[in-house]
């Protein structure tokens, strides 16, 4: 048995059962065997720009032979550093904002969960430490999101997580509004993803994050934006915070702030927020060794330079368009049931266990992602109108011999 142990998989699966994935182009992936695939998941959640893009591999290389890494704990920066991170705020609603910077989501994730609970603490609100999580959320798997995440089996096993969480039903205002009628003394911050991701693509219905924000508002709590997925054009925005209208004091952000060509991430604070901290005198302990590494910066920069140049984040907006063409096919077809998304993200509910169709996808060449009765769609933002077409197609035969 390899000594590669795989996340989210079974330990005992042997290494030869898993796909060798050798190389990849635009939206498709070639195995060891020479079977070709196209990458219906942006490998997960994160290839906005596709695979193989030569300028950010050049921009790493290069940076690589000037400064490979260094520390950016006081008192050391470096220029990719700043240069990523005044990037990253101008594209986000807090354009006169700071970044904290870290390597995952979930790094990211118990960052925001921590500077939540910061705040509360030097605004002299030493019992608000309540964080609410929604049903279906996702948060990463460090302990912070673990206990965050309002995916039950993800929770379980693992013994006592963080303590000061509750839950909210997904899309329920009144339910939200309720609990902060009755804890909102003690609310530090309500953590929520625009469009829930991994936890089966749920677009928030009208009114809902509005909502979420005037609680907050009232209660003097923060509201906190996971958008790990959403990030860096997935919605048709640059941010699933300008989709929907509505500003966080906190979003984290990682997957397509690179494309995933290297660790990156982080969360972005409010001015109002980032001056709360930034009293002379006062030090933020918390950070992470690889924070700010030069070269995760430099392929951030050359990744949200290719989103611009080449208008993936309208791209995405296009894709949204074809796929709900081929979804209204199928649906008229009596092949699914219904579907829900926004532009480059979205779940087909086929009204049976979707295990034999993405297996059947999967042998077909056309990896998605299988969620109960779901079937998850979330491309490269540079998939193809043909490759669109080949997914669609593909989803057809697999429901309709499965």
């Amino acid at each position: 048995m390899s000594a590669l142990l795989h996340p989210f998989a079974e330990p005992a699966k042997p290494e030869s059962d898993f796909i060798n994935i050798v190389s990849a182009t635009g939206s498709m992936l070639t195995a060891d065997d020479g079977k070709q695939y196209l990458d219906g998941m942006a490998s997960l959640w994160y290839c906005q720009v596709g695979h193989g893009r030569t300028e950010i591999i050049d921009a790493v290389t290069a940076q690589m032979h000037q400064l490979e890494a260094y520390s950016i704990f006081d008192p050391f920066t470096n220029p990719r550093a700043r240069e990523a991170a005044d990037l990253i705020v101008s594209k986000s609603p807090h354009p006169d904002g700071r970044v904290f910077l870290g390597c995952s989501g979930s790094e990211a994730v118990d960052s925001a969960l921590k500077l939540a609970r910061l705040v509360q603490q030097r605004r002299g609100a030493t019992d608000k430490q309540i964080i609410v999580r929604r049903t279906h959320g996702y948060h990463g798997t460090n302990v912070g999101g673990t206990s965050a995440q309002g995916i039950a089996p993800n929770r379980e096993g693992w013994g006592d997580l963080l303590p000061h969480v509750m839950e909210i039903p997904n899309g329920n205002i009144e339910e939200a509004s309720k609990l902060f009628a009755e804890h909102g003394d003690r609310i530090a911050a309500v953590i929520s993803e625009p469009v829930q991701g991994a936890g089966g693509v749920h677009v928030p219905e009208d009114g809902y994050l509005e909502g979420l924000r005037r609680l907050c508002d009232q209660h003097d709590s923060l509201l906190i934006f996971d958008e790990v997925i959403c990030g860096f054009g997935r919605t048709g925005s640059w941010f699933g915070a300008q989709t929907f209208g509505v500003t966080p004091d906190l979003m984290t952000f990682a997957k397509g702030v690179t494309s995933g060509y290297q660790p990156l991430s982080g969360v972005i604070l409010s001015r109002r927020i980032a001056d709360e901290i930034s009293e002379p005198g006062f030090l933020l302990r918390t950070g992470y060794t690889y924070a700010g590494h030069p070269a995760s910066c430099a392929a951030a920069v050359a990744n949200i330079g290719i989103i611009e140049s080449e208008g993936l984040v309208d791209r995405a907006s296009h894709i949204g368009r074809k796929s709900v063409e081929g979804f209204d096919a199928l649906v008229a077809d009596g092949l699914l049931a219904s579907y829900r998304g926004v532009a480059g993200v979205w779940a087909v509910e086929i009204g049976r266990d979707s295990a034999p169709v993405k297996a059947k996808m999967l042998e077909e060449g056309v990896i998605v992602r299988g969620m109960g009765e779901n079937i998850i769609w979330c491309p490269p933002l540079v998939v193809t109108d043909d490759e669109i077409g080949r997914f669609i197609e593909t989803l057809e035969k697999a429901i309709s011999v499965s």
